[in-house]
């Protein structure tokens, strides 16, 4: 039985302090990703989901094609009309970093519960926004794009809502402004799921960046760097993020073993990396200076509800059919239930065997260097997560299809009400 951990009461140590004896225990720690080997046991411990090796070889052939021959990597963050990016180059005084650090933290605690029971009405919940920072006209944003698109409607709007220490404050910044930032769309009748829950992730992690923090994602950044003398990780900035902000501490039990998903924090700490990637990938990145620098392939892809669908889809993974029916009948699936954590851990562990499989081919076809492409960032479990999800969107608007490879029909998403994804 799947246990969730978000009602878990955090000790206050996690908020009032900053722990020094938390930061002398992960100094022992190994360097391998929890993610993996908990989702691991995971997969094979619920025996639901199954990954198909066959899958996985064609599949990988398609992606590295994609990653590789037609280029979509870290820098294509950059391109998307709705991101603020940090300019170029970088400089460290810069005001503008404190801006996008707290701007990716913001959408990142509220990055979860965007499917609606209007799936594919124009009904369901949207926000109207322009269709890019430099674009005058106007489209309404469905999904994940609509938090986007009102944060950045707010920002306009000169209501300073991605600032910790506003957003924190019920007095600065009460519930009603935040109902209205969040807004929908005239044609829309559902407002924006969790909203109640949506406020408390404001008000905690405001409250913790405000009291230890300097009041900004920039200051503990800062704090992370100095921790671990400039030499720290993307895997060490996920690890002190699950450890000291209560509402990215995606985990549950199962079977009495604790499974770790940190589908938020990975995707913070990756949408920080992608945002910040410099032009050149022999260039040092300017938020992980250390020898090590990064080290991005060592997070996982974010285990979330879109990323599952289209791993179904190029026969990554299969189904079973009680499984299959639930989806098609858009019975929910509660957090923690064994089908639930079956589909995340199961597209977990399909996304590194993916991963490796193109590293193979580099190496074995090509004659390439692994190594380096993994380093690079080039091929990471975190860019195929990012190429799987805009795919997945394109392939169910119909703006895409996938030619040369085998597909499964594109089923429905799994539909989990939860804070975690």
């Amino acid at each position: 039985m799947a246990i969730p951990l978000e009602n878990c009461e955090i000790p206050s140590t996690f908020i009032s302090e900053k722990s020094e004896v938390l930061w002398a225990a992960q100094d022992d720690a190994e360097t391998t990703n929890p993610v993996v080997e908990s989702s691991e046991f995971a997969y094979r411990a619920i025996d639901l989901v199954q990954i198909n090796a066959e899958g996985v070889k064609h599949a990988a052939k398609h992606i590295r094609r994609k990653l590789l021959v037609e280029s979509y990597s870290p820098r294509t963050w950059r391109t998307h009309p709705l991101h603020i990016c940090p300019s170029e180059p970088h400089n460290v005084e810069d005001p503008l970093n404190k801006s996008v650090l707290d701007w990716i933290f913001l959408i990142s605690s509220l990055n979860f519960s965007f499917w609606s029971e209007k799936e594919g009405r124009p009904d369901r919940y949207g926000v109207e926004w322009r269709a890019g920072w430099d674009l005058g006209e106007k489209k309404v944003f469905t999904g994940y794009w609509s938090l986007v698109a009102s944060l950045n409607r707010a920002l306009e709007e000169d209501i300073p809502i991605t600032d910790p220490q506003f957003y924190s404050s019920e007095t600065l910044c009460p519930d009603s402004l935040i109902e209205y930032v969040f807004r929908r769309a005239d044609q829309s009748t559902e407002s924006i799921p969790l909203l109640g829950e949506r406020i408390a992730v404001m008000r905690e992690v405001g409250f913790i960046l405000c009291n230890g923090y300097g009041g900004s994602f920039k200051g503990f950044v800062d704090d992370f760097q100095r921790k671990h003398d400039g030499q720290g990780t993307s895997l060490d900035l996920v690890k002190m993020v699950t450890q000291i902000f209560p509402a990215f501490r995606d985990e549950v039990y199962y079977e009495g073993t604790k499974v770790c998903l940190w589908k938020r924090a990975q995707i913070l700490v990756a949408e920080t990396w992608a945002a910040f990637y410099p032009d050149s990938p022999d260039a040092p990145h300017p938020l992980f200076p250390g020898p090590k620098g990064p080290e991005i392939s060592r997070l996982t892809m974010f285990a979330d509800y879109r990323v599952p669908q289209i791993l179904h889809h190029l026969c990554i993974l299969t189904y079973p059919a009680s499984i299959l029916r639930k989806l098609h009948a858009y019975t929910p699936l509660l957090p923690g239930s064994p089908e639930e954590l079956s589909l995340r851990a199961a597209s977990i562990i399909a996304v590194e065997r993916v991963r490796e499989e193109i590293l193979r081919l580099i190496k074995e076809e090509e004659g390439g260097d692994c190594d380096a492409a993994s380093k690079a960032g080039v091929v990471s479990s975190v860019l195929i997560d990012f190429y799987l999800w805009d795919l997945a969107k394109k392939v169910e608007s119909g703006e895409e299809r996938i030619e040369g490879i085998e597909t499964a029909e594109m089923v429905p998403i799994h539909r989990t009400r939860s804070i975690w994804y």
